[in-house]
């Protein structure tokens, strides 16, 4: 059985994966265009982005939209595919980033890190309503899918277009508790059919696809089956693509994920005030055991963060990893990033996911 479009009203992809999109310099105009050219929906990681722009410290806001839009224009120049941007709630400037996007036209906005329910006033609703650009929530489970739909639903006589739906295994920030992450009772599997049944009525209200996409812990084309299987309509993949000549990230972060082992996995506290999921390595360990990097915050780049007491910048740490310098940064990973073990193309990967699917 050869793998299904992933339909969204008047877009659709020939292959129903998505790119992850991963921030501070991992997946730029590099990756997300070349996903985009085979097929896939190709990702921009917009958190940090404007980190090596020269007036970062002096103008962060411009800095980011500025790289940002570059990025986005890059793409196009690249290809004709499916394009989307990564934007996390929990950024400071999370509403410019959004109507950049829109202003773009980018296909898709995914915003994760946090719901936009009430959209604030900096953020045109009747411009998302009428713009080309899909609005795609990510969330943890069904509670997180049910209060944005309902919530758009009743004040903007909207929905979103897509809900991508992260379970416990994915990198990066998890939208669970550590006695969550802990429960081997909640697993994507056990998600999926749930927000399927949520967002069932709202397909009939607004006569909309609304797909629900599954991601975290996907490794395989055999994975990639099985959640279809469940009811998604398509896949959210980000490990996988770091392995890729075309991510972004330097070569030295890319070689963190192939020689890592399962036990290097581990669960961190973030500034962010999420968990999240990274590579352990000298620097986590330090910092975990109470070792504090000394910074001078800037701005304060994400709503979230406490910079006066928490004892890292993420975004420095971020920053220096993706441009291999370890010793004082980390990277995120999801939960098999231990069973990476070659560096390909994205049109390899993508041959070998597709490959896999058909075999299951």
């Amino acid at each position: 059985m050869s793998m299904p479009k992933l339909k969204m009203d008047d877009l659709e992809a020939r292959v129903p994966i998505i790119q992850g999109g991963m921030s501070v310099g991992i997946s730029l105009s590099g990756l997300a265009s070349a996903v985009a050219q085979e097929g896939g929906i190709g990702v921009i990681g917009a958190a940090g982005i404007g980190i090596f722009e020269p007036d970062l410290l002096t103008n962060y806001k411009a800095a980011n939209e500025r790289a940002l839009r570059r990025e986005i224009q890059t793409c196009r120049e690249n290809t004709d595919g499916i394009i989307g941007v990564n934007i996390m709630m929990a950024l400071s400037d999370y509403d410019s980033l959004i109507n950049a996007s829109i202003d773009e036209e980018v296909d898709i906005v995914f915003i994760g890190a946090g719901l936009l329910l009430r959209v604030p006033d900096t953020i045109d609703i009747e411009k998302i309503k009428s713009s080309k650009t899909k609005i795609v929530p990510i969330v943890s489970g069904a509670k997180g899918a049910k209060v944005m739909f309902n919530y758009w639903a009743r004040f903007y006589d909207h929905v979103p277009d897509a809900v991508v739906i992260e379970g416990p295994l994915a990198g990066g920030h998890l939208g669970f508790t550590l006695e969550d992450l802990n429960n081997p009772e909640i697993t994507l599997e056990g998600i999926i059919p749930e927000v399927v049944s949520i967002i069932q009525p709202f397909r009939e209200k607004y006569g909309k696809d609304i797909p629900v996409i599954a991601g975290g812990g996907i490794f395989s084309g055999e994975d990639i089956r099985r959640m279809m299987d469940l009811g998604a309509s398509g896949v959210q993949m980000a490990t996988r693509f770091v392995a890729t000549h075309e991510c972004d990230a330097s070569m030295s972060f890319k070689e963190l994920y192939l020689n890592c082992t399962e036990d290097d996995i581990t669960i961190i506290k973030s500034p962010v005030g999420m968990p999240g999921r990274a590579i352990r390595n000298q620097f986590i360990r330090e910092v975990s055991s109470g070792v504090k990097k000394p910074f001078k915050c800037p701005w304060k780049c994400l709503r979230t963060c406490d910079f006066e007491n928490t004892p890292y910048c993420i975004a420095m740490a971020l920053s220096n990893s993706k441009r291999g310098n370890l010793d004082q940064g980390f990277a995120f990973a999801g939960a098999n990033a231990y069973r990476v073990d070659s560096i390909v193309h994205v049109k390899e990967l993508m041959e070998i996911l597709i490959r896999e699917y058909e075999e299951a």
